[in-house]
């Protein structure tokens, strides 16, 4: 673990809900507009970026999107959906494991064709467990994933439990991009509950009530993207929306 992976703990452990914010290269493409957005969202609080999408990112892409965002002084991490999204010009890479994939390429192979590239870029590596609960979503078409209902969050608890024990440190839980609704509060809760991961959430949020109730039950990270290229004006009373939680939630707990 390095730099990335210190930052995000040493908020974490001081009391803090963190926001990331998630830039698809190949739907902002922009420069321009990528800086504007970047520069927006900053200032608003955004505690560091993601880059990735399902399809249609190209390397150059994200080496370009890279190299905008980390003008910011924020953290710049792939999410990735393949190799196409890897950059040297990131900070560190989200190395997943998708856990309820059919599909053992996103299990372990691309993993293993993954790594000695990571390690030629010198990327720092935050080994995370990725759960996606809904198959009306492009990621879990591309992932071919077995859907999680939504009225059983004890086997999102036997998924955390899992992804501790194999060593992993971060645990996504993803709605999926443009999904109807975001994951249930049970999800995080009864991960965190089960499992000592930092908790990551995403997908569908397009609320800053939504966000509130997540934090409220425990994510650590909350990740929203298609409400950033559609309504920057919502992404910035979300982000509000995590700040505030958070700091109702350290304030509960300094008495």
């Amino acid at each position: 673990m390095g730099r990335v992976h210190d930052y995000v703990l040493s908020k974490i452990m001081s009391g803090e809900k963190l926001h990331f914010t998630l830039i698809d290269p190949d739907r902002v493409s922009e420069p321009d507009k990528l800086e504007a957005i970047a520069n927006t969202l900053a200032s608003i609080g955004t505690d560091g970026f993601l880059i990735g999408g399902s399809l249609g990112v190209t390397p150059e892409e994200a080496s370009m999107a890279a190299k905008i965002l980390k003008k910011h002084g924020l953290p710049v991490i792939i999410f990735p959906g393949n190799i196409n999204c890897l950059t040297k010009e990131a900070d560190a890479v989200l190395f997943m494991l998708l856990m309820n994939t059919l599909e053992p390429y996103y299990l372990m192979q691309v993993q293993v064709i993954a790594a000695p590239i990571i390690a030629k870029y010198g990327l720092e590596v935050l080994p995370t467990g990725y759960l996606v609960v809904d198959e009306g979503t492009a990621v879990a078409h591309v992932g071919r994933i077995h859907p999680i209902p939504r009225e059983r969050p004890e086997l999102v608890a036997a998924y955390a439990m899992a992804a501790e024990m194999i060593g992993l440190k971060y645990f996504y839980i993803e709605a999926g991009s443009g999904a109807k609704e975001p994951v249930p509060p049970a999800f995080p809760w009864i991960a965190k509950k089960h499992a000592k991961l930092i908790v990551i959430v995403g997908g569908g949020i397009r609320e800053p009530e939504a966000a509130k109730s997540l934090v409220k039950a425990g994510a650590d990270i909350i990740v929203t993207g298609t409400i950033v290229e559609r309504d920057l004006e919502a992404a910035k009373r979300i982000i509000r929306g995590i700040k505030e939680a958070s700091a109702q939630a350290q304030a509960s707990t300094s008495f």
